[in-house]
């Protein structure tokens, strides 16, 4: 960890603009662009000013870049983005993607997800990483000159390997399960946040209407009035800060969100790991089939059913010269089906000893992550409790001294 580029670079998404131009096909589009800085921590360690680096990437370049990281480090929970567009969102609050304060939550969410990436050990080395924060001119080639996606395994084979893999990993198929329920609690966390923020818009709206009520009464009293329009004062300024508090409920939301889409990244793990599993299984038959052809055609008898030995029957044997060349051909054909099985075994061992040690990094990140982000939020809840017992503890005053 002490070499990794989060201790080297101070990075940032510092802006976000809105801006219009053509896409690929010469469609007229309106989208968001991010301006990111990356300063050198060593100068300023030194006394220097560093320079300031900068230059602006889309969210689609964002997504190009993951993208890439996830095919290129398949063993890797590699960081989510945010969302693109606003989801388990309370019913005032706008989900449009072009809304400012969502396209500024969005904004923190990619800084977060760079911080991330500079801060894991094996993907901060990147070069690819390193062009994206320095280089922003021909990047996009940069990455598709890497052939990243012709390794991108395809949604079939992927579904195919879940219900055919014979013995799956059972740390795996565990992980799997975690994932999933991971994603279901957060989920649900999510929609009822979500309906007590809405909630609470509603309470702090009516103390809006206290206030109004109380100074629209003070016009009318002599002896009252001043204590009603104190504790019409209060009412409102109690209202008002309602606008600074959902801000707060929404970065919460923001950081339980993170965690919903790493259930995503944990089961492309598992996926990946599943298909090498299937490909190991599918290269051990295939294997056992050319032994037990190779012996069949060395001893003569045939043990199972096929078309071939149906074949002989009808037209006649082969003969012993070109039974001997189908023979050699059989043992060149296992020779290397060995070499292959060898590899993938190896391949597989490697892929589960950097994936665990990966998840258990991961593990550790999600619990102190959630930690922190749960107490935060009861902190906040105490303090809004708290506000609300000293705007009637106020109020009470007021209507006293009347």
């Amino acid at each position: 960890m002490e070499d990794c580029l989060a201790k080297k670079l101070e990075i940032t998404v510092s802006e976000a603009e809105k801006r219009t131009g053509r896409n690929a096909v010469n469609i007229q589009e309106t989208y968001t662009a991010y301006l990111i800085e990356t300063r050198a921590v060593e100068s300023q360690s030194e006394g220097q000013c560093a320079p300031v680096e900068s230059l602006w990437r889309r969210y689609s370049e964002f997504e190009l870049l993951r993208n890439y990281l996830s095919v290129t480090y398949p063993h890797i929970v590699v960081p989510p983005l945010p969302e693109k567009r606003a989801d388990f969102v309370w019913h005032k609050l706008s989900a449009d993607n072009m809304d400012p304060d969502f396209v500024e939550r969005r904004r923190i969410g990619l800084e977060n997800f760079l911080l991330r990436v500079a801060s894991h050990p094996v993907l901060c080395q990147d070069k690819i990483f390193y062009a994206f924060l320095m280089q922003e001119g021909g990047w996009k080639e940069m990455v598709n000159e890497t052939g990243f996606q012709l390794k991108a395994d395809s949604r079939l084979k992927a579904l195919n390997a879940t219900f055919r893999v014979k013995n799956p990993d059972k740390r795996f198929t565990e992980l799997k399960h975690y994932s999933d329920e991971l994603q279901s609690v957060i989920s649900h966390l999510l929609r009822v946040r979500a309906r007590v923020a809405d909630r609470l818009y509603g309470v702090y709206k009516v103390h809006g209407n206290y206030g109004r009520v109380f100074s629209e009464w003070s016009a009318i009293e002599k002896e009252m009035g001043d204590g009603l329009q104190s504790a019409g004062h209060h009412m409102d300024v109690y209202a008002a800060s309602i606008d600074d508090i959902l801000e707060e409920e929404e970065h919460y939301a923001d950081q339980l969100k993170e965690y919903l889409f790493y259930a995503e990244a944990l089961r492309a793990v598992c996926r990946k790991h599943e298909l090498m599993q299937y490909d190991l299984e599918m290269a051990a038959q295939d294997l056992t089939s050319k032994k037990q052809q190779c012996e069949e055609l060395a001893t003569g008898t045939v043990r199972t059913f096929s078309l071939k030995g149906m074949t002989s029957k009808l037209f006649g044997q082969e003969t012993p010269e070109q039974r001997e060349a189908k023979i050699k051909v059989l043992e060149e054909q296992i020779q290397e089906g060995e070499e292959q099985l060898k590899s993938k075994n190896l391949e597989g061992r490697d892929f589960v000893k950097s994936a665990w040690a990966d998840i258990e990094r991961f593990k550790e990140q999600k619990n102190h992550d959630l930690k922190e982000a749960l107490i935060s939020y009861a902190v906040m809840q105490i303090s809004m409790c708290k506000k609300g017992i000293q705007v009637w503890t106020n109020a009470k005053e007021c209507f006293s001294k009347m």
